[in-house]
């Protein structure tokens, strides 16, 4: 989460959210299994999974609350906020209470690689980013609330995961990696954040290569890039010609011929959605000149666009997924209690997207549940609009479960 003004951030007014009752209907899940062949991938991804902080204190083992924010000294304080729009919220959950209604969309429709944009450090230890506002923190022993997901691939290349300074950094790659989590954008050093996430899923042809990087815009701070000598993150400079040659050689140097390719940017700003010109031709750059077949953007707290280039999926901005941000007032033209669930099938045979599903939730009580009948309604005819001007539009299926249509 970026700046915002923190006098409205911790206003007492609510944002109001719709009751869960018999307008939610269950989307068809057992029709997202078929019989896929070697060359069939599906991919789930996710935007921001924010685990820190709020959400950190209702799991089994809530770390320190103690922040140094502007406006709050304590992370309870979010949980008293949310309780204020939509009642008690239990402590002490299961660690997959928090991804609620989403296991059962991830289980019926098996996707065989998982990647989530983590934004948090994971730690006890560690001192606040000196002058930076806002501090996520999971306590360690929180991290099976991302296995409970199934989840692969954990994307650190963003403007959270320093908060708690070089110690929490240290130790939020080593208990990743006890987890058996892969990750991907962060690292000891420059040469290490520029190597991929490698996943051979079981029965599929080639590998999978998960690159991921940051930009300046969504408000990761320049000292945090790695270096020669310094951990840190891969923060690309700017939108170049010269960045894309630079992260193109990197991808050239490390796929081989079956690899499906996916690049992850945390990039731009948290609200509106109008695709910057400069994003659109780096996305396009990226598959004609470095090979990508995904491109993964985060870092708006809403989802935006979705573009199919050259049979290419490119998902400008896949919005929070899972966040403390339930009763903060401000942006409620963006529905910030609504999230998406992105399933990407990819025809690797032909090297393009087969189809891709998106799956309406709704944030309460910390935990997602199926969005309501109008909900879904809204986030179609919102997502169908902003994609028409990429030259893609988002169908809604009998099930409830949103599509995207191109060519």
């Amino acid at each position: 989460m970026k700046r915002r003004s923190f006098l409205r951030y911790f206003s007492l007014t609510p944002v109001l959210v719709p009751a869960m009752g018999n307008s939610i209907a269950k989307p068809a899940w057992g029709a997202l299994r078929e019989d896929r062949s070697s060359a069939i991938t599906t991919l789930f991804v996710a935007g921001d999974v924010m685990t820190g902080r709020g959400i950190d204190q209702i799991l089994p083992h809530p770390g320190d609350p103690r922040i140094f924010e502007p406006y709050s000294r304590s992370a309870l304080d979010y949980v008293r906020l949310a309780e204020r729009t939509s009642g008690p919220i239990p402590r002490q959950v299961d660690y997959p209470y928090i991804w609620g209604d989403a296991l059962t969309i991830l289980d019926e429709a098996a996707p065989e690689l998982r990647i989530i944009n983590l934004e948090t450090a994971v730690t006890r230890r560690g001192t606040p980013w000196p002058g930076k506002g806002i501090q996520y923190r999971m306590h360690p022993d929180n991290t099976p609330c991302l296995t409970a997901a199934g989840i692969d691939c954990c994307v650190l290349a963003n403007n959270h995961v320093l908060d708690w300074g070089y110690t929490g950094f240290e130790d939020t790659l080593a208990t990743l990696r006890q987890a058996k989590l892969t990750t991907a954008g962060a690292g000891a050093d420059r040469s290490s954040v520029q190597i991929p996430a490698i996943t051979s899923p079981a029965g599929r042809r080639g590998r999978i290569l998960i690159f991921a990087c940051g930009l300046p815009s969504s408000g990761i701070p320049g000292a945090w890039a790695a270096t020669a000598s310094r951990p840190g993150l891969c923060l690309l400079p700017d939108l170049s010609d010269e960045t894309i040659d630079d992260v193109a050689a990197h991808i050239h140097a490390h796929k081989e011929h079956d690899d499906l390719v996916v690049i992850s940017l945390h990039w731009g700003g948290n609200w509106g959605y109008p695709i910057p010109e400069a994003h659109q031709r780096f996305a396009h750059a990226l598959i004609d000149r470095a090979g990508v077949d995904l491109i993964h953007g985060h870092s708006s707290h809403h989802p935006l666009g979705i573009e199919v280039y050259r049979g290419k999926p490119v998902v400008y901005g896949c919005g929070d997924l899972i966040n403390d941000y339930e009763g903060i007032s401000g942006h409620e033209e963006y529905r910030v209690d609504l999230a998406l669930l992105y399933l990407i099938t990819y025809d690797r045979s032909r090297r393009e997207l087969l189809r891709l599903d998106l799956f309406p939730m709704q944030r309460q009580k910390f935990r997602l549940n199926h969005a309501a009948r109008e909900d879904r309604i809204w986030l179609q005819s919102t997502l169908d609009r902003v994609s028409q001007v990429l030259g893609s539009r988002v169908t809604q299926t009998g099930g409830g479960v949103l599509r995207l249509q191109w060519g």
